[in-house]
């Protein structure tokens, strides 16, 4: 029964024009980070002040395709390592993210009572306040880096992933083989693990999906304020910052490609998620 539901659910996606458009710019940005050293024109990090501000292919430089930044770096190159970067912090930040909400979700809606009440008005507090603000605050708290970043993206996904997660769990708990296992005397941990969690991963993988490209906009936006990736780490987000004062110069390019490849990165992963939950829901399924 789970593969006739698996092979529905691909079948479904497959059939989503928009999630395979998604998942191709995904793989493409993929394929980019594997493979950055050899696709890679120059030296993300090497610097050339003889060579910056300069246009790309528009004005006939086929050296720079893309153009240079105010220390000469090849902006192609730097935004070919920084999908590396940005991905890898989009994945990571949102495991952290369904690592805690997934656990401190089904916890509270298992168990219920004080647990549920504790659990649940921690949530609250943190929905509380705007999910970039807390990331910021945790930033402030632990530190300014990339991997600070990562973990204060993460917590703040957390929240999120622990309500959807509560609200199925509350479902499925009440079914006859989780009362089963109650009454035969199964451990609360084994019965969490073996009956409640993979009943609940379908919202998991959807919410997961989707999150990875709201992370990656969120590291960004953390290294645009500097409190993400440091210099000189091609990261997209700390090169619009690196690039921010080039806006006036007529610099243009400096800041468009990089904020085109988050753009586009964001897009694939919103597309892809929209397809899985159309896919796995069998009421939105049967519409296509």
């Amino acid at each position: 029964m789970h593969h006739s539901i698996l092979f529905d659910t691909m079948r479904s996606l497959r059939r989503n024009k928009a999630a395979m458009f998604g998942l191709l710019i995904i793989i493409a940005f993929l394929l980019m980070a594997i493979f950055a050293p050899k696709i890679a024109p120059h030296n993300p990090l090497v610097q050339n002040l003889g060579n910056n501000l300069k246009p790309g292919f528009w004005a006939g430089n086929h050296n720079n395709l893309l153009g240079t930044d105010e220390f000469g770096r090849d902006l192609l190159s730097r935004i070919i390592y920084g999908s590396r970067i940005s991905l890898s912090v989009g994945f990571i930040a949102v495991v952290i993210g369904v690592l805690l909400g997934a656990s401190a979700g089904i916890i509270a809606g298992f168990l219920g009572g004080w647990v549920d009440e504790v659990i649940m008005r921690t949530v609250d507090v943190m929905f509380s306040l705007p999910s970039i603000l807390l990331a910021i605050v945790i930033v402030a708290i632990l530190g300014r880096g990339l991997d600070k970043a990562m973990i204060a993206i993460g917590i703040t996904y957390a929240p999120q992933i622990a309500r959807i997660v509560r609200s199925e769990t509350l479902t499925v708990a009440n079914t006859e083989y989780v009362e089963a296992a109650k009454a035969i005397g199964s451990p609360s941990g084994y019965t969490m693990w073996r009956h409640i969690l993979p009943n609940v991963m379908s919202p998991i993988i959807v919410y997961g999906t989707l999150s990875i490209g709201s992370a990656i906009l969120d590291a960004a936006a953390l290294g645009f304020l500097g409190l993400g990736a440091q210099p000189p780490t091609p990261e997209w987000g700390a090169m619009l910052a690196d690039s921010f004062h080039s806006i006036t110069g007529g610099y243009w390019w400096v800041e468009t490609f990089p904020g085109i490849a988050i753009a586009l990165t964001v897009l694939g992963f919103n597309l892809l998620g929209d397809g899985l939950r159309d896919a796995i829901d069998p009421r939105l399924r049967n519409k296509h």
